[in-house]
């Protein structure tokens, strides 16, 4: 499987996982900044949460490794590295998520 695929699918599962206090994936919400794929299938996989005392700090990153990993078959391994900086903002919403929630 070619690189644009595995990364597609894995933003299939991405686009499927909510932020529990906004009813918007994360990935329209602007939370995963990338996703690296390695030559031998390896995921890493950088994303922040909307606030540093989010509640959700210790399992949605949980969460994002345990979905990739268990739906898509073809990758090794998943590393999800959880970072602040840059801070997130509304400006990283896609406009999807800005519609869903009334901002544009």
């Amino acid at each position: 499987m070619n690189e644009n695929n595995l990364e597609n699918k894995i933003i299939s599962v991405l686009k499927n996982i909510y932020d529990p206090e906004i009813s918007v994936d994360i990935y329209e919400l602007g939370l995963i900044y990338d996703i690296k794929i390695s030559h031998n299938k390896d995921v890493k996989v950088v994303m922040t949460l909307t606030t540093i005392n989010c509640p959700v700090a210790e399992s949605l990153p949980l969460e994002v490794k345990e979905k990739i990993q268990s739906i898509v078959k073809d990758v090794r391994n998943v590393d999800v590295v959880l970072t602040f900086d840059p801070p997130w903002s509304r400006e990283f919403m896609s406009e999807e998520a800005r519609l869903e929630l009334g901002l544009l």
